[in-house]
């Protein structure tokens, strides 16, 4: 294995509904940028979803970019467990007084 498969990648993608016609490539980087990115992501509740064929793709686009239609469905999927997720975990009845 080289180098460079050992390297953890990560990247991040921002959604603007109406702004944007598919999320865009808004951060990226292997080694120590992407545990910078999960950090920040860590930091901010930002969730954070593995899928190493997803970042390999990811990881070759430029930034700003918007996802390329293959992979809208797998991204789709992510974005629609994170809203459910969000939703439910912050139903008045899941908050603490």
């Amino acid at each position: 294995m080289s180098d460079n498969q050992k390297l953890k990648k990560a990247a991040a993608l921002q959604y603007d509904r109406g702004h944007d016609d598919a999320p865009r490539l808004v951060a990226k980087g292997q080694g120590h940028l992407a545990e910078r990115i999960l950090q920040i992501a860590g930091e901010h509740h930002i969730p954070v979803h593995q899928d190493p064929v997803l970042i390999d793709i990811l990881s070759k686009m430029d930034m700003r970019e918007e996802i390329p239609a293959e992979c809208y469905r797998v991204v789709a999927e992510i974005l629609a467990f994170i809203y459910r997720a969000h939703q439910k975990f912050s139903a008045p009845e899941n908050l603490t007084h």
